[in-house]
């Protein structure tokens, strides 16, 4: 039976699957772990993704026999190309801290406003328009040298189909293509440098049918960014809402229409399938749950533990997560704040704390989905690496008041894999996914006794605080 393969390349981790295109069934899997990108420069060498596949794929005996390959990977990552192909300089990926002050400067050439007219979004310091006036200012000799700029998957692409191509999901997450016009903004980029031809240089845009090139007779598909292929994985439609508690934690849905959202709060992506997404950056919860439980004297077991034999609302304590959008110290740190420490503080009122106030934030997230008139009333899906956490899945139901949906794959391995599967085949992804059974999930329903109310609101207001 024909076999198709799809890979998730993370920022500490690369993920695949290889799976039957009829049925769906996961025949092996495979998955390598490396070092995350150093916080205070987000700079990450595209070689460790590549070493990464190739473990992964050994670790699933080889993942041989495959007719078609897609792979997703973290978004809002710059890779440069010089004229041969190969790489300048490192990736640099999540929040760029270099870019901080050129991100600033693009908006006194163009108002937020007229940034979110022209590509969805207003830029800061993660997207790559920011990022390569970064290069341009502090790293003039590699700026010199650059002839292409990709994101992770693009050249992960790149790699396997020798073809410099995106998809509109990525190119999106740029800060130089129009969702809305469906086209590049090379006059964005000129705000960069307006002496250079920025025709050349950008990938061509692929739909998600259309075939990226080959690989020894594998055909290669166009792939897409994580949250892109989750929202595939999880047959995500109009209204439903997904909390992504992975390393780049977001908030996102999709939506017929696009979005244009001058206030910098929701990016106005487009997705993989011709539809629009709205996402919001939200904190980084499993480093923040990580460094608890190590103040705290435990693991993340230890930190799920806790926060579960507390009572909702932390008789009283309150943690004000750090905002996306905050400056930074020194070290490079974004620090949070924890508000009515008094008598009686206990390792699990701390835990329940900290967890209360990230879903609190992650709630909020939801809420500023209202900018853009996104419904959101439809399911509730919580992803991500610590989404396995049976404490903090129940803590998003019960401060939700919503059913939560609970995917019990990585969403988007799947995508990618319908992905590759609809290259291979010519079917449309969602057949593929309804013949597949996508997505397999669990429900968490809320506690009925408890009203989140008064707990959201002094989250609300610790925030507001900060």
């Amino acid at each position: 039976m024909p076999q198709i393969l799809g890979i998730h390349a993370a920022r500490d981790a690369v993920s695949l699957e290889m799976r039957e295109i009829d049925t769906g069934r996961v025949l092996v899997s495979g998955r390598s772990k490396f070092p995350d990108a150093v916080a205070e420069n987000c700079e990450q060498d595209p070689a460790v993704w590549w070493q990464g596949l190739v473990d992964a794929r050994n670790q699933a005996g080889g993942a041989l026999g495959v007719s078609a390959i897609s792979a997703a990977a973290q978004q809002r990552g710059l890779v440069m190309l010089d004229g041969q192909g190969a790489l300048v300089g490192s990736a640099l990926v999540g929040d760029y801290l270099a870019a901080r002050g050129e991100a600033n400067a693009l908006l006194d050439e163009r108002t937020p406003n007229e940034w979110a007219t022209a590509c969805g979004s207003v830029p800061d310091s993660s997207f790559s328009i920011s990022k390569l006036a970064a290069i341009k200012k502090n790293k003039p000799d590699d700026y010199k040298k650059i002839a292409a700029l990709l994101q992770p998957h693009d050249w992960l692409t790149y790699r396997l189909g020798r073809r410099a191509v995106t998809d509109r999901g990525d190119a999106s997450a740029t800060g130089y293509w129009s969702p809305r016009e469906n086209r590049w903004r090379p006059d964005l980029l000129s705000q960069v440098d307006s002496e250079r031809d920025w025709g050349s240089g950008l990938p061509r845009v692929l739909e998600s049918g259309e075939p990226a090139g080959d690989r020894e007779g594998v055909i290669v598909a166009a792939g897409t960014g994580a949250p892109m292929a989750a929202a595939v994985g999880l047959s995500l439609t109009p209204g439903d809402v997904v909390i992504d508690f992975g390393l780049g934690a977001q908030i996102f849905t999709v939506r017929e229409l696009p979005v244009e959202d001058e206030t910098g709060k929701v990016f106005g992506f487009a997705d993989a399938s011709g539809r629009f997404m709205p996402l919001v950056p939200i904190v980084e919860a499993r480093s923040i749950f990580d460094k608890t439980a190590a103040v705290l004297g435990g693991d993340r077991g230890r930190f799920d533990q806790w926060s579960s034999n507390s009572e909702p609302g932390a008789g009283g304590l309150v943690f004000a997560p750090p905002s996306m959008k905050s400056s930074i110290d020194g070290g490079g740190v974004v620090a949070g704040r924890l508000y009515g420490i008094r008598d009686g503080i206990t390792p699990e009122k701390v835990a329940r704390a900290v967890m209360e106030g990230v879903v609190c934030a992650a709630l909020e997230a939801i809420d500023s989905l209202a900018i853009v008139d996104a419904a959101n009333q439809g399911r509730l899906w919580l992803i991500g690496g610590i989404a396995r956490s049976h404490a903090l899945q129940q803590c998003v139901a019960d401060l939700s008041g919503r059913p939560v949906m609970v995917s019990k794959n990585d969403p988007v391995v799947a995508g990618a894999c319908l992905q590759a599967a609809a290259v291979a085949t010519g079917e449309k992804v969602s057949t593929l996914a309804a013949a597949w059974g996508l997505p397999e999930s669990r429900l968490v329903e809320p506690n009925p006794d408890l009203d989140p109310t008064e707990i959201r609101a002094i989250g609300r207001s610790a925030q507001q605080r900060r």
